[in-house]
């Protein structure tokens, strides 16, 4: 009971000397705020980014592998290790068709371009794949229809839009049935507009037949990578083991890999992982200014104060009642600034996941009212000491 009462005595007094200059309060807690806020906020974005590639990947369903060139997702999360590597063709996906257990084999080839209307010009990624991809990625019709395999064998020169592009060209989607557009030397007639599905790379899409792009856009009719749909999750083991088997009668090892999503994720959470860290050292530069901050402002307080520290140490006060009361305020000064940054970031998170799936969880809560606390309590110990230290006497002739 007696530890309550002084607790209180001391959050009280704290409290009082708080509201006589309301303004440095504010601005003294306003560093840790910001870091706190900026901590909050870039976790919560970076496991937005992780989110919304996540949700992308578990939207192709859980029996897909893919086929991509040098060491792939397995290359410990490096970029560049999508890069070199094998140049899959027409003969690669010819071979992988004859394997068993395979429901889809997609060729994709993906290509950064233009696409032009009669009046707008747009970017757009255009996706060269045979009839199977709109299956594969569960791609429906908003309007018009989807080509078929008889137009990937014809070369037809036609195309899905992504509902967003189709947007974009004629403000309304349904508009650019029948149109033609041009993607660099390509003439090409839109048969349909797919729905859109909340994924910007693909609503943003030209979806056109791969033998399409030959000769024009795909010169060395290669393929960025092989999609595979396996029939049953239990053999997507099996089937891993096939199709590398039957590749490596084309390719080095080191040329390509099989990866199966559940791979792609754990690769993507490991690359994630460590993009926190570095998000949380960036944010936490703040955090320490905003502790150096207080402790400046604890130094002043307490120079202004010597006569006080003074009368209260004649009065019977120790030197811990004096420590305890100037930790206190450092502390209470940065816990307030990381409850009002938690508060702003979790509002702000709030406003955006309407578009963007952020999120704040239990770890940025904790990280950001323990991190205040302990750079209260850290950088008012100094300032704290150096009153306690104060000799009476001296204390109560200070000018």
């Amino acid at each position: 009971m007696k530890i309550t009462i002084e607790i209180y005595l001391l959050l009280k007094s704290a409290w009082a000397d708080f509201k006589r200059d309301k303004v440095r309060t504010g601005l003294t807690s306003l560093g840790i705020m910001i870091g706190v806020l900026s901590v909050v906020l870039l976790i919560a974005f970076g496991l937005g980014l992780k989110n919304y590639i996540r949700d992308q990947f578990e939207s192709l369903g859980a029996n897909l592998v893919m086929i991509l060139p040098g060491a792939g997702f397995s290359g410990g999360g490096n970029p560049a290790s999508l890069t070199g590597g094998a140049e899959f063709d027409e003969k690669d996906v010819s071979s992988i068709n004859k394997l068993p257990n395979i429901k889809y084999v997609v060729p994709v080839f993906i290509h950064s371009s233009t696409v032009s209307s009669a009046n707008e010009e747009k970017k757009v990624n255009v996706m060269g794949a045979n009839e199977d991809m709109f299956s594969l990625l569960n791609l429906k019709v908003h309007a018009g229809e989807l080509w078929t395999k008889s137009d990937v064998e014809k070369k037809a020169k036609v195309a899905v839009l992504g509902y967003t592009i189709a947007e974009n060209l004629y403000k309304n989607p349904s508009e650019a049935l029948g149109k033609t557009i041009r993607i660099e030397g390509l003439r090409l007639k839109v048969v349909g507009v797919s729905k859109k599905i909340g994924n910007q790379e693909r609503d943003e899409a030209a979806f056109i037949p791969y033998t399409t792009t030959f000769g024009s856009i795909n010169t060395k009719k290669t393929f960025f990578a092989i999609y595979l749909g396996i029939a049953n999750q239990d053999l997507v083991g099996e089937v891993k083991e096939s199709v590398e088997t039957t590749l490596l009668r084309r390719y080095d090892k080191d040329k390509f890999s099989v990866t199966e999503q559940s791979e792609i994720l754990s690769s993507i959470n490991q690359i994630f992982a460590i993009l926190n860290l570095f998000l949380i050292a960036i944010g936490s530069i703040s955090l320490i200014v905003g502790g150096v901050g207080i402790m400046n402002i604890m130094y002043a307080t307490v120079t202004e104060r010597t006569r006080e520290v003074g009368i209260r140490r004649a009065l019977g006060a120790t030197r811990k009642d004096i420590l305890l009361h100037f930790l206190t305020e450092s502390t209470m000064l940065s816990l307030f600034g990381g409850i009002v940054g938690l508060v702003l970031a979790s509002a702000i998170v709030l406003f955006i996941r309407n578009w963007f799936p952020v999120a704040v969880n239990v770890f940025a809560v904790i990280l950001a009212i323990g991190v205040s606390s302990a750079i209260g309590i850290f950088f008012g110990v100094f300032p704290a000491k150096k009153a306690a230290d104060l000799s009476p006497m001296e204390a109560i002739r200070y000018e």
